[in-house]
């Protein structure tokens, strides 16, 4: 099964912009994050059940700016599961400019914690996520 993924299109916002009037850095993740929840409640994963029952903090982030977006300027993003370990949920996402140029990528890293503490990917996730538990069980 394929990974689970998501795309959409918008333009980058006065509040994304910083003086000079491009994206400003910090941004991305927050960009990032709103593809991720998008990502889960498409799959039916919803809100409630994730904050009632699960926390998902991010261990890892990594970002390459290759390309700057100005304000006002469509991109697209696409966000897809990379890789799934025994409790970690890798995503790994690119942002393509006006041109279909690649401008950012990077991948976003969070495990699932329950009472504070790493627990599996439920299964019912893990499929819908479209993964299986990598070989060296992370």
């Amino acid at each position: 099964m394929a990974p689970a993924f998501i795309e959409f299109n918008r333009r980058l916002r006065w509040a994304d912009a910083d003086a000079a009037g491009r994206l400003h850095f910090p941004r991305i993740f927050e960009i990032i994050e709103e593809a991720e929840s998008e990502l889960l409640r498409g799959i039916e994963w919803p809100m409630d059940v994730r904050r009632k029952h699960y926390d998902f903090p991010r261990v890892h982030v990594e970002c390459r700016f290759l390309r700057m977006l100005a304000l006002d300027a469509p991109f697209r993003l696409r966000l897809t599961v990379g890789k799934l370990g025994r409790s970690s949920i890798r995503y790994d996402y690119q942002v393509f400019d006006a041109g279909e140029e690649l401008a950012i990528e990077g991948t976003m890293t969070v495990v699932m914690l329950q009472n504070g503490k790493p627990v599996e990917i439920p299964q019912a996730l893990r499929a819908a996520l479209g993964g299986e538990t990598s070989e060296t069980g992370e």
